[in-house]
């Protein structure tokens, strides 16, 4: 957490990114999150983007930033706090910029941004333009360092449209440090499928890279329930592991000549291991409440020690769907007795559905 002193007295808001279509799901998870610190405050959204305005402003800003981390909200991507500025002169755009970051830090890096939509991306070109002379004259004042430091804050200017844009301050710690929150992955032609990118976007998500070859390591036994046409088993062929396909469908035939895949055709809810193994994975389409009670018997049964899944979501109430199935994974964990970690996030990668991740450690 940045010192309080090191942050712009005129940040009241607190602007968050998220996929099109979730905004109001955003928005109720960091109200909810906000008051259970004791933190109350309204929410405005935009198109993939919400912005939380806390009763307190700045003094509410910094305590919810050092008491909650962006990795605990499920639905954002992207947050930091801002100033909004609206209808800039197309004549001058840069005065009002200036107007407004009067008497800010020195900051390390300087970021234009747009939300992730259609009509964000038509904002580009406003953003290029924008770019060259705002960097330009900042460093020259000895604003923003001629080397990227990422020791310092990041500037923000977030374009919501062709006279609207905010200013942002984001700390190093608390922020995403990839462009629009977005983890951008190329897809491998030898995958079976697309949905082969959540797993590899999950894994990098939740596990540090310097612990993949511990906790990602060969020869590991991984179950895939649901797995056909592979596009999860793939990656787990790829981390040279052995795996158990459970699917009444078939699988891609690459995979089962890769020598590391037994296809077991069962319904993968039903289907039991006779052995516990390292990794279990699942990415089948039901309601969230019958894959956390699938998960759950998993766990306590110790079939698997981690275990990523997706949590197909309703379209209407879907924070709340989500909230209930983690509270209910949680409880029965907790009332067990386990020590697990558990995460969970709507991916780039996701659609109609959130990734969860849990490492049972006892």
């Amino acid at each position: 957490m940045m010192p309080a002193q090191h942050l712009p007295d005129n940040l009241e808001t607190l602007v968050l990114y998220c996929r099109a279509g979730f905004e109001s799901d955003c928005a109720l998870e960091v109200q909810t999150k906000a008051a259970e610190l004791g933190i109350y405050g309204y929410c405005k959204t935009g198109e993939a983007y919400v912005c939380f305005v806390p009763a307190n402003g700045r003094q509410d800003i910094e305590r919810l930033l050092g008491q909650l981390h962006l990795d605990q909200l499920v639905f954002a991507r992207q947050w930091y706090p801002v100033v909004v500025l609206a209808h800039l002169d197309r004549e001058n755009r840069l005065g009002p910029v200036f107007e407004a970051l009067a008497g800010w830090p020195r900051a390390g890096q300087l970021v234009v941004e747009y939300p992730d939509t259609n009509d964000g991306k038509a904002l580009v070109g406003l953003g290029k333009s924008l770019s060259k002379p705002l960097l330009s004259k900042l460093q020259k004042q000895n604003r923003l360092t001629r080397k990227l430091r990422s020791d310092l804050p990041t500037l923000f200017v977030f374009l919501v449209a062709g006279d609207t844009l905010m200013l942002g301050w984001g700390c190093p710690d608390e922020i995403n440090p990839h462009p629009m929150g977005i983890r951008r992955l190329k897809f491998p032609k030898e995958a079976p499928s697309r949905s082969t990118l959540k797993l590899e976007e999950a894994w990098h998500q939740f596990i540090p890279a310097d612990q993949w070859d511990q906790r990602l390591a060969p020869g590991m036994k991984a179950v895939d329930l649901g797995a056909a046409p592979g596009g999860w088993t793939w990656q787990l062929v790829q981390r040279h592991m052995m795996v158990t396909a459970v699917d009444n469908g078939p699988m891609n035939a690459g995979l089962m000549d890769s020598g590391q895949v037994e296809h077991v055709r069962e319904d993968g809810y039903a289907w039991q291991p006779s052995k516990g193994v390292e990794w279990m994975v699942c990415d089948i389409v039901d309601k969230p409440a019958r894959t956390a009670d699938m998960v759950i018997q998993w766990l306590l049964n110790g079939w698997c020690r981690q275990t990523i899944f997706n949590l197909k979501l309703p379209m209407k109430k879907r924070w709340d769907a989500v909230d209930l199935a983690l509270s209910h994974i949680q409880s029965a964990l907790d009332e067990a007795g386990l020590r697990y970690q558990m995460a969970c996030k709507h991916l780039y990668h996701d659609r109609e559905e959130v990734t969860v991740y849990i490492w049972r450690q006892s």
